[in-house]
């Protein structure tokens, strides 16, 4: 129970990495808000979840929204501990300057400007309390990038870097700032990253990963219940990479 009484809000939380943080968050004794578009699936989570789950329909790229969302959580939980900045879109690979100028402010609005508005958002309420754990979901792509995700590996580069800065700047505070950055897994983003989901691709890009396997939600709520738990007290900055060595 290394969550006991702490609140969390996890963006993107109804399916995917998102999911399997909010399962183990639960399991380790914490309530959490799930922050999705898809409603109708996070209800479903939520009803699995039972009483410590709470549901809130939220484009984390709109202010009004993530001020809606900030204050599900504290209605639910009294205080915001924990916040997860996991919701994520990619576009689809193509040479850098193919890419519609659409996609390009769709992935920089998801993935960029909701860690500015969630922080606009949260960051006082934890400067206050003199406490918080803050977790951005990056990526391998901003360690290691792919040809044709050009913009999307730019996004998650972004994420980095904010997140070391927003560690050095909060430490004072109380308030710890890190990362994960997993590798491509069975989520709804997985043939985005692929351009295709064929038996044939999929084993070619698994030869890229010295573990030999995808993600998994279940590894993402691992690594992110210790970085997030007071275990990880004296981590702050940190950019992990949950990839089965893709990096190395």
């Amino acid at each position: 129970m290394r969550l006991q009484g702490k609140t969390a809000i996890i963006t993107g939380g109804a399916s995917g990495f998102g999911a399997g943080i909010a399962r183990k968050f639960v399991a380790e004794g914490a309530r959490v808000v799930i922050a999705d578009l898809n409603t109708a699936l996070a209800n479903t989570l939520a009803a699995e979840l039972g009483d410590a789950a709470r549901v809130t329909t939220t484009d984390v790229s709109k202010a009004a929204d993530v001020r809606n969302m900030t204050q599900a959580a504290l209605a639910h939980g009294g205080r915001i501990d924990i916040l997860v900045n996991n919701a994520g879109v990619s576009h689809m690979p193509a040479p850098l300057d193919e890419i519609s100028e659409e996609d390009f402010d769709r992935v920089m609005r998801v993935n960029v400007k909701s860690v500015y508005l969630t922080a606009q958002a949260i960051v006082p309420l934890m400067k206050a309390q003199r406490s918080g754990a803050i977790l951005n979901v990056a990526s391998t792509a901003a360690v290691s990038p792919r040809p044709r995700l050009s913009w999307y590996n730019a996004s998650k580069g972004w994420m980095t870097t904010a997140t070391k800065s927003m560690a050095v700047e909060l430490a004072p505070e109380g308030v710890r700032v890190n990362a994960i950055n997993p590798v491509a897994g069975e989520t709804p983003l997985l043939k985005t990253f692929m351009g295709e989901d064929t038996p044939e691709v999929r084993a070619r890009f698994l030869s890229t990963i010295p573990l030999g396997r995808f993600s998994t939600p279940e590894d993402m709520g691992n690594a992110a219940c210790y970085l997030c738990s007071d275990e990880a007290g004296m981590i702050t900055g940190v950019c992990m990479e949950v990839d089965g060595g893709r990096c190395i």
